[in-house]
């Protein structure tokens, strides 16, 4: 096929190193969609704002995807909650770039909006050029209000969503709970929402030797490890994890040690990281301070030592729309301990490929713990049938597959077969 499909992601670039305050899931999920997609035949364009000067305006990634750094306010940093105001200089950007596209024969089929001010720009696109979009919005402002009444996202936030919501050809919900919320809190039509997961990339998390893994990750090859990945913002409830660990030391017979990987830089900086600062004197209040390893940001290449080299992965968020590290960890082989939110208490199975435990609360979080080291016949039970549940259902081939036929549905003329292919690691591996 030859579609030539936009991929929109203002403040999330599929090239970005993960880990930092607004690098996580949905750089992840841009990055593997985009990959697959064009691997598959589309031709992918992603456009994202120019973070860093010394940036090429536009990056051939991959054969038939380019990634279009675009520049829209200051070229450095700009935290994703102070980016609303660039929005009319982004979105007359893209729309410039697709309207040439169109007048040489090469306009866009479709675009595809991630995050609500991506989603301004798509239904620009659409109402200007008649391009019809399709929305993933990652997290829902009226949702995550619920749970972060403090939100620093300008007011106009959950209006946008609306209009966005409105005009789009189908608004992509990623777990059933972000589909009730839509429909509960959007006036969103049932017809309009389709579902599709967030996944994970086999190839990028082939099995490690444990001993290799351990050795890689500097952890001591008997103790028992905890891992807990992802990014260093307090509505992830990393804190709720140290505050269990001594709970956990006082009933078994080893102590576990817990590693947190994540930060703004490669060291673990809590100046750099304040969230880091916090929890390492959260650390230091409960006795903990010298079983708890802040490893700091670590590039996709080096993660699966991590989760190879683990015995149990937790993850307890105050609110997650989807959660991609479980499913990570999941594909992987191992138990996962997670909040009963979002879409984690859809990717884990409670009591069948780990355990599902309120948020905030960690005697619920050391019992569960204590229950999977104390049993390693059932830790390793449950290790087998999350990876089970990881490759049946949240490959990113499958993911794409499930988009391939979204997207052929909502603009392409007629029917398309999705073609197969190997996907291999982009030149410019920013992930």
């Amino acid at each position: 096929m030859s579609a030539r499909i936009a991929l929109v992601s203002e403040h999330a670039s599929p090239l970005a190193t993960l880990g930092g305050v607004d690098s996580g899931g949905q750089n992840v999920y841009v990055a593997q969609t985009a990959r697959h997609l064009a691997a598959m035949g589309f031709h992918v364009d992603v456009f994202t704002r120019r973070d860093d000067e010394d940036l090429p305006a536009i990056v051939e990634w991959a054969p038939r995807l380019r990634v279009f750094n675009v520049r829209a306010g200051p070229a450095g940093f700009v935290r994703k909650e102070s980016l609303l105001p660039f929005m009319p200089q982004f979105a007359q950007a893209i729309a410039t770039i697709a309207r040439t596209a169109r007048d040489k024969g090469e306009g866009y089929a479709l675009c595809h909006a991630h995050f609500f001010m991506s989603g301004l720009v798509a239904r620009r696109l659409r109402d200007e050029l008649g391009i019809p979009y399709v929305v993933t919005f990652h997290a829902l402002g009226k949702v995550r209000l619920l749970h972060q009444p403090h939100d620093e996202f300008p007011r106009q936030r959950q209006e946008i969503e609306q209009l966005v919501i409105d005009a789009a050809s189908t608004v992509i919900a990623e777990c059933p709970q972000d589909e009730l919320d839509l429909r509960k809190h959007y006036r969103t039509p049932p017809g309009r929402i389709r579902m599709i997961p967030c996944g994970f990339d086999p190839a990028e998390l082939r099995p490690v030797e444990r001993a290799a893994a351990r050795a890689r990750v500097g952890a001591a090859p008997t103790r028992p490890l905890i891992l807990q990945l992802g990014r260093m913002v307090p509505r992830k409830g990393v804190e709720t994890v140290i505050r269990a660990l001594p709970l956990v030391q006082s009933r078994l017979a080893t102590k576990p040690l817990l590693m947190i990987v994540g930060g703004e830089s490669e060291e673990a900086d809590p100046v750099r990281t304040p969230e880091i600062g916090r929890l390492m004197q959260v650390a230091r209040d409960v006795g903990v301070a010298d079983d708890v390893v802040f490893t700091g940001r670590r590039p996709r290449s080096e993660l699966r030592n991590y989760y190879h080299a683990a015995d149990v992965f937790v993850t307890t968020p105050w609110y997650e729309p989807f959660g991609i590290t479980p499913v990570e960890a999941m594909a992987c082989g191992l138990p996962v301990i997670g909040s009963r939110v979002g879409g984690i208490q859809y990717s884990v199975e409670d009591g069948r490929t780990g355990f599902l435990v309120e948020p905030r609360d960690h005697e619920g979080l050391a019992r569960r713990l204590t229950q999977l080291f104390s049993d390693p016949a059932i830790r390793a039970h449950l290790g087998r049938l999350a990876r089970r549940r990881a490759y049946e259902l949240f490959t990113w081939q499958g993911v794409s597959e499930s988009l391939a036929e979204l997207y052929a549905g909502v603009a392409l003329p007629r029917p398309v077969r999705v073609r197969r292919a190997e996907v291999r690691q982009p030149a410019h591996q920013g992930t």
